[in-house]
């Protein structure tokens, strides 16, 4: 059985997801880790990692109402960079007030609440009952995703913003977790005790999440190289030069690499042939937010306050859409859609066709948090502290 019925049977019987999921996870061992990742894409009801899938494409299969209204609010103790993970309806996002905590998507109430060691600007991943999350601090943790509990963690030798990824284990082994550092260093560890499979060093900061297709992460560095790295063991397969330090994180779809770097370029990288295959340049702002791609379009924010979207085969320009503020949040495609917010301190709703603007809401504070999106549920992180959840209107 192949990816796209199993998602689609599970879409249909959401009552059954959990015990259907677990039993065909161990039908697919048999195709091997790049069948598992398929499994742990985003589904209409659930936004399991960063970006929504291991490729980071950032997309949604979820259906979103056309005049959102705000469900619920839950006060952090800080600023709230992170983007929410959502799974068996769990809310789960860290803050900088050190905290990393699991509301109730129904309602906003509190389920539990971890203390790391400093801030959380990473995003969680959740996988198999666990939750995978990194502080400022140096520290990586690895929580029961029902008590908040830890199960174990790790210390790097720098702070981590890298948001955790996955690939299906070998061998028997269970799924390794591959996350990224200041320390300049790619980690692999084994998801249920935290051995270190493999690292792969670097010659600068890592800063984006590692997007992962067909055996391969690959990444971008503050050394201006975007990496390419098996990820079974942890082998450079290469490396090409970007021509500007990265920050943001790249979305992955076969053997093509998208992402943008501080030189104002938005790149499409084949990584098996190890070339640049097309170049976006419009004006001279950097592209911090990381892309979503679709089968015919990608789209970006950027420091010049628009949201781009450009032809996927050749990067020409399709439209823009224009904020107020610097656009370093992750657009989020779902259906027709494109969700985005912005330093304006708004969250914007754009058509994909022509970047005609549907709705917004104003929170007041920059948005540097990127949306995540599950069926009639937008939820999104502010500055001014707050988590927000936007929903259909009774």
């Amino acid at each position: 059985m192949g990816a796209q019925p199993v998602i689609a049977f599970l879409r249909h019987w959401s009552n059954l997801e959990r015990m259907i999921r677990i039993a065909l996870l161990m039908m697919a061992l048999a195709l091997g880790a790049e069948g598992l990742v398929s499994l742990q894409a985003a589904t209409a009801n659930s936004w399991p990692m960063f970006r929504g899938d291991p490729a980071q494409r950032g997309v949604s299969p979820a259906r979103i109402p056309d005049a959102p209204v705000l469900k619920w609010r839950f006060k952090t103790g800080g600023a709230v960079s992170a983007t929410a993970a959502i799974v068996d309806g769990a809310v789960f996002i860290g803050s900088a007030d050190s905290n990393m905590v699991c509301l109730s998507l129904a309602d906003g109430s509190k389920r539990w609440s971890f203390k790391a060691g400093g801030p959380v600007e990473a995003s969680a991943l959740v996988l198999d009952g666990r939750v995978f999350i990194g502080d400022t601090l140096t520290n990586f943790f690895a929580l029961d995703a029902k008590t908040g509990a830890r199960l174990w963690s790790r210390g790097f030798d720098d702070k981590i913003k890298s948001s955790a990824n996955w690939i299906g284990g070998t061998n028997g082994t269970s799924a390794h977790i591959i996350v990224g550092g200041y320390d300049f260093r790619l980690y692999s560890f084994e998801a249920t005790t935290g051995k270190s499979n493999w690292v792969y060093e670097t010659g600068n900061y890592i800063n984006g999440s590692p997007a992962i297709s067909r055996g391969r992460t690959a990444f971008g560095g503050c050394d201006a190289l975007v990496h390419v790295v098996d990820v079974v063991g942890g082998k450079k397969l290469r490396e090409i030069e970007a021509g500007a330090y990265i920050a943001a994180s790249g979305a992955m779809d076969g053997d093509l690499l998208y992402v943008g770097h501080y030189e104002n370029e938005l790149l499409c990288v084949d990584v098996d042939q190890g070339k640049i295959l097309w170049k976006y340049r419009d004006r001279a702002f950097p592209f911090m937010s990381s892309p979503a791609v679709t089968p015919d379009r990608v789209l970006v924010g950027s420091r010049d306050k628009r949201l781009h979207c450009v032809n996927r085969a050749d990067g020409k320009p399709l439209w823009t859409f224009q904020t107020r503020g610097k656009v370093e949040s992750s657009p989020v495609v779902a259906g027709d859609r494109v969700i985005v917010g912005s330093d304006d301190g708004r969250l914007y709703v754009v058509s994909l066709v022509d970047g005609q603007e549907r709705w917004n809401y104003e929170l007041g504070q920059p948005v540097q948090s990127s949306p995540a999106v599950v069926d009639g549920h937008i939820v999104i992180g502010c500055d001014d502290g707050f988590v927000y959840c936007f929903g259909s209107p009774r």
